[in-house]
């Protein structure tokens, strides 16, 4: 095993950034796509559904292309696809196309950061891994915030085109750097065949998952047809549980989820980041319609977070090693939630100055919160499994990542019902939506109560 592979490491961490920006920058340049092809906003959307699909749907299956065909020949081929997509999408001359450039650029995506991400788990040994996660964890935190800003300042003073073109001169510099620092490092299974029935099951339930939460908006959702197509994606996703657990070679292989650390990352991380991913969601709407800001001043005041997640930084590994991961965990969820009381709190009468401190303070958590459990996640978890934990971690972050817009605009929906049925102002449902997102945060503190004490002490210990 080889020493810390920092510029791995760095360049992984920049294509995570460059997907994750993509994906979210778009939204605020819905408008202008729509004017541009003479569409309406609501059929722009269904480029953004196509690639958060695309991704999700393919994910699972680029653990068993890294073990096919290499971990260095996967990662630099996605690069390319997703830069020449982009390229695409930017000089798309119909919403159709620009739609098929997404899918393409899906498809680069699902490959790139997942099997980089591999790429470097493979190469770090346990007492680096702290110090690895921290690197591939920044953009996950920065990338969500800085898009509003990035978005509004790129629609309104150059064209929205150029959101997609900023993409190519990362990529190019990610290609060349990729040739030096990607290397294959043997991995587990490499001559196991694809799961096909695995791969029709799965991609089938997510696909379903991920349209019927698409169609959840804040200013109206067909509930009869959502619950239809939750119903069904249930039904699929569970015969294809019972298929993964009796196959020889699952797509998944679920016995990863009988690590205890793992497990506990898998399903109460999950609801942690999908509790903190509503949050750049709803912030941007509450400025903007209950505060009457512009969508440009919304996004610079969003950044707040992005400043939070950059000034802890330096303290979140220490932390960990200090008090334990499950300590930080349970700390973590408990502020959040005084946390969100706090914004719960805020009013059109409030400082500015004090909601961009509640801001600073939320994205810190969020930092730590997400390097906490990102860290945990692998801990325990052999070599020689790696590629199954991996995938499935990267297939849980895209789904509930989803989740929490949905969740977000569930909320939201709720909250102006109730409020309004009150007869109190509709801007209050935001109030009631942070107060929400606080209550479920309850959930997470259990989670981490539950953990043993010790938990993530493999890779803490050692950390520096």
């Amino acid at each position: 095993m080889s020493a810390f592979p920092r510029g791995l490491a760095l360049l992984v961490a920049g294509a995570l950034f460059m997907e994750i920006l993509d994906a979210t920058v778009i939204a605020t340049a819905v408008p202008a796509i729509a004017d541009s092809f003479g569409a309406q906003p609501v059929d722009v959307g269904v480029a953004i559904s196509a690639y958060i699909l695309t991704l999700a749907v393919l994910i699972p299956v680029s653990g068993w292309l890294a073990d096919r065909f290499g971990v260095r020949r996967v990662f630099l081929t996605a690069i390319v696809v997703f830069t020449v997509a982009s390229v695409g999408c930017a000089l798309s001359p119909s919403l159709p196309v620009l739609i098929g450039m997404r899918v393409l650029q899906g498809v680069g995506g699902a490959m790139m950061v997942p099997v980089g991400r591999l790429a470097v788990l493979r190469a770090t040994t346990k007492a680096e891994l702290v110090r690895a996660i921290a690197y591939l964890t920044w953009p996950a935190l920065t990338a969500p915030v800085l898009a509003p800003a990035v978005g509004g300042a790129i629609v309104t003073y150059f064209s929205w085109r150029w959101i997609f073109l900023i993409n190519v001169p990362l990529g190019i510099a990610g290609l060349i750097i990729g040739l030096r620092v990607v290397r294959d490092v043997d991995g587990s299974a490499a001559t196991r065949p694809l799961d096909w029935r695995g791969l029709v099951l799965t991609t089938v339930g997510i696909a379903a998952l991920i349209v019927s939460l698409d169609s959840i908006r804040a200013e109206g959702t067909p509930w009869t047809a959502v619950g239809i197509g939750v119903a069904i994606a249930a039904i699929v996703l569970l015969v294809a549980v019972v298929h993964l657990r009796r196959t020889e070679h699952p797509l998944l292989d679920l016995t990863v989820l009988r690590v205890e650390s793992f497990r506990n990352t898998a399903t109460f991380g999950s609801f942690y980041r999908m509790l903190i991913t509503a949050v750049p969601f709803l912030l941007p709407l509450m400025f903007q319609l209950r505060f009457g800001w512009s969508p440009f001043v919304s996004g610079l005041m969003v950044i707040a977070l992005f400043v939070g997640n950059i000034a802890i930084k330096p303290t979140t590994t220490p932390l960990m090693r200090r008090f334990g991961i499950r300590t930080v965990i349970v700390a973590d969820g408990a502020l959040s939630i005084l946390c969100f009381g706090a914004i719960a709190l805020v009013g059109i009468d409030t400082p500015p100055v004090v909601i961009a401190a509640l801001l600073v303070v939320s994205g810190a958590l969020r930092s730590i919160g997400f390097t906490a459990y990102n860290s945990l996640a692998f801990a325990d978890i052999e070599s020689d499994r790696l590629t199954h934990a991996n995938t499935f971690n990267a297939t849980a972050q895209e789904l509930f990542a989803g989740f929490g817009i949905a969740l977000g605009a569930i909320a939201l929906t709720i909250s102006t019902g109730i409020v309004e049925g009150l007869g109190r102002p509709s801007g209050e449902a935001f109030s009631m939506s942070f107060a929400a997102l606080g209550v479920l945060m309850i959930v997470v503190v259990i989670g981490g109560l539950a953990l043993p004490k010790n938990a993530g002490r493999a890779v803490t210990a050692a950390a520096r």
